[in-house]
């Protein structure tokens, strides 16, 4: 097979075949394809799209491409759940020990994040002691033991996904729907799940802006998970503001374990409900999601969820002291309240703005290299269709310098007030 040849097939809207696309990934992997014949594919899928079978056998030859984790001595059906991305995504860590809670072994690899926070393994290192970093065994061991473990992507899964991510970035080709789900369910298909729940996000604070890209990509991943025998289900949520209140690694953990207590904010409680009630529900707990509902609710009433919260921590070597002592978390030196210039209601908050407001303290990473400081971030007061007067506090920032005048700015510039109350935002959109 000739590359050039792919290429042209693509670029004139035909479809390529499973042996060209393994050959594709296979020679790209070995390095016998270059970069600039590789973005022109890339372009060529950009502009032609991909029909499912193409998506299909593309995710399963970059989910071959590296390690793939065999949980097969893991008792049960084991759930893994992956979010699009958004500001304030704190699920993972509450819906981990929830679902396990009721029984779902949840054997979780997560990443490191890059932009406005942290990732879910970098919001677990805001626990002192926390390992992400065991071994094949003791990951598979200490979920058959608890239900529960989360721990660091291996660096060689789905290697391919890497390597092309890191073309895409650079050739404005990321935003394609067959690309971005073959990117993330190559990775959960490697990671060794029986059944995966997406959780889309859609808004000013997610990577799809609007609905109905939302909805092409949830039915796609859906599609590839069947295709390779994973259950699969997908909830698109609305990111048009933060996910609860806190955007920040040290502060996300503290709102989770408010959530686990059953008082954390009612958007993020809610759409843990709603997940977990679909992986209780996948793993076959359950006969449907309004009796998987009652039994994740009951595991945060009657405080079995906090437990094996608490469990988890201490077993991958964490203080599990800071769920009844939160102040032992990373904590910043400043916190400065940011003030309301307008009398109103809040009519709007531009998520992606608060994401870099955060990210400029110091709370993610603008480039790969970045270090983390785990104990900054903001903490919104008043959200979508709440009543603000002139020089009340609408956030406060946390961080660790005195100037904190440019976050504040775009803060600032993130809420939109009315004079009259919005209608509410809805946050299931499908």
């Amino acid at each position: 097979m000739r590359m050039v040849d792919i290429i042209e097939k693509k670029r004139d809207g035909l479809s390529l075949t499973p042996e060209e696309i393994r050959f594709v990934i296979k020679s790209y992997i070995n390095d016998e394809i270059p970069d600039y014949q590789m973005s022109a594919l890339l372009m060529s899928v950009y502009f032609q799209g991909m029909t499912p079978e193409e998506t299909s056998v593309l995710t399963t030859a970059m989910a071959e491409s590296g390690d793939q984790i065999d949980l097969s001595k893991i008792d049960g059906v084991k759930v893994d759940k992956h979010s699009t991305g958004g500001v304030g995504d704190t699920t993972t860590l509450i819906l981990a020990p929830l679902v396990a809670a009721v029984g779902v072994p949840v054997a979780k690899m997560s990443g490191r994040g890059l932009g406005h926070t942290g990732g879910t393994i970098d919001k677990l290192e805001a626990v002192p002691g926390f390992h992400v970093e065991v071994s094949e065994q003791q990951f598979i061991d200490l979920v058959n033991k608890n239900k529960l473990a989360v721990v660091g992507q291996s660096g060689n899964l789905a290697p391919a996904d890497k390597k092309l991510y890191s073309l895409r970035d650079v050739t404005a080709t990321v935003n394609s729907i067959p690309l971005i789900a073959s990117s993330i369910m190559s990775k959960k298909i490697a990671a060794g799940a029986d059944a995966i729940v997406l959780d889309v996000k859609v808004g000013s604070g997610a990577f799809m802006k609007e609905m109905e890209g939302a909805q092409a990509l949830a039915s796609t991943m859906i599609a590839i998970g069947e295709q390779v025998g994973r259950k699969t289900a997908a909830v698109i949520s609305d990111m048009n503001q933060p996910l609860g209140y806190a955007v920040g690694n040290a502060l996300e953990v503290k709102e989770a374990i408010d959530t686990l207590k059953g008082c954390g904010p009612a958007d993020l409680h809610e759409l843990c409900l709603v997940l977990g009630s679909n992986m209780v529900v996948l793993a076959g707990k359950a006969r449907n999601e309004i009796e998987a509902r009652t039994m994740l609710e009951e595991a945060i009433a009657n405080g079995k969820a906090l437990e094996v919260f608490k469990t988890f921590l201490a077993a991958q070597g964490g203080d599990a002291s800071v769920v009844d002592h939160p102040e032992k978390l990373p904590d910043s030196t400043f916190k400065v309240p940011v003030l309301s210039e307008s009398d109103g209601f809040v009519e709007g908050i531009a998520a992606d703005e608060i994401g870099t407001a955060a990210m400029l303290l110091g709370a993610g990473r603008a480039t790969k290299d970045s270090v983390i400081d785990l104990s900054v971030g903001i903490v919104l007061h008043k959200k979508i269709g709440d009543e603000v007067k002139i020089d009340e506090p609408i956030a406060t920032i946390h961080s660790n310098t005195e100037d904190v005048a440019v976050s504040a700015r775009k803060i600032i510039q993130a809420y939109r007030f009315s004079n009259d109350q919005p209608p509410a935002v809805p946050l299931i959109k499908g």
